[in-house]
């Protein structure tokens, strides 16, 4: 029986910990570091948008969580992200995945996943 993109990704626990790096990534990102690094100052908004994204990532891969927040061209309206801020974006989630050691295939579907959502999300 294949397992779910949620099992794949080590359930909550592991959602959470690929959070906590993807976000450490983006912030150190030169291209996402200015939309990220301002977290630092508020770490009850940095924990909040975590929480949210483990979420969003649980309920999306098949997991028990209920993500309630916003739908992503409402959470990512008059940000004008570029294509470039994107594709870093894509890069340090792939990048984070590596070093969590999952697998191609689920990497894969990540990606594809990302891909889909694109357009909810560049420019808007």
């Amino acid at each position: 029986m294949e397992q779910t993109l949620y099992r794949r990704l080590g359930g909550q626990p592991g959602i959470k910990a690929l959070v906590d790096d993807i976000i450490e990534a983006h912030m150190n990102n030169p291209t996402l570091g200015p939309r990220f690094l301002p977290y630092r100052e508020t770490p009850e908004d940095l924990e909040a948008a975590k929480a949210h994204l483990c979420d969003f990532l649980g309920a999306g891969s098949g997991g028990p969580e209920e993500y309630t927040g916003r739908d992503m061209v409402s959470a990512h309206r008059g940000m004008n992200i570029s294509v470039a801020e994107y594709m870093a974006a894509l890069d340090d989630i792939m990048v984070t995945l590596t070093e969590h050691e999952i697998d191609d295939q689920t990497c894969k579907d990540v990606l594809m996943i990302s891909f889909t959502l694109k357009s909810e999300i560049v420019g808007k």
